[in-house]
């Protein structure tokens, strides 16, 4: 039976075949894309509503661009705060690459897609450089690529609300490729 949120993204469209080349630089006959998706109000609440049951944390944190729409809705289902992670830092205004406050807080870090880990773990980095504690990382869909094992080497447990194998494989899946 596959589970809820992984039926919302394939009923929204967040599976697409054919030939493409992950941010990761890996290649894949499938794409998952969960950010547009995410733009459904009733996948976004379910997946946020989801994430804000998943372990006590002090406030929620998101990578641009993916992370930010799930940081918010976790925000606002959890009641707590929320903090943004820049891509790259800006030399302007206040500067540095954390918009909100994370220093000495509990940070659960969020993101729609993890492969091999390298966009969360630079996030980590950046939320551990801010002074956060970081132990969780939630990812909308793991594409069972490495990431895991990869944030395990950190001291960081990988927790998926959905694998790429229940998207990609559901038995109502049409040219399922995997």
């Amino acid at each position: 039976m596959v589970n809820r949120i992984a039926r919302l993204l394939r009923e929204h469209g967040a599976v697409e075949h054919g030939d493409f080349t992950l941010a990761s630089g890996a290649k894949s006959p499938y794409y998952l894309d969960v950010k547009s998706a995410l733009t459904h109000p009733e996948v976004l609440t379910a997946v946020g509503e989801e994430i804000a049951r998943i372990g006590s944390f002090d406030t929620v944190a998101g990578v641009a661009v993916g992370g930010i729409p799930l940081a918010v809705v976790v925000s606002l289902s959890s009641k707590k705060p929320y903090a943004i992670i820049r891509s790259t830092g800006k030399a302007h205004g206040k500067g540095g690459m954390i918009i909100g406050r994370v220093a000495g807080l509990r940070v659960l870090l969020v993101e729609d897609v993890t492969t091999s880990g390298g966009s969360v773990i630079s996030g980590i980095e950046a939320l551990r450089s801010g002074g956060a504690l970081v132990d969780t990382v939630v990812t909308v869909v793991d594409r069972e690529a490495g990431a895991a094992a990869a944030l395990e080497n950190l001291g960081v447990t990988l927790k998926a609300l959905a694998y790429a194998s229940e998207l990609v494989n559901a038995p109502d899946a049409t040219d399922a490729i995997f």
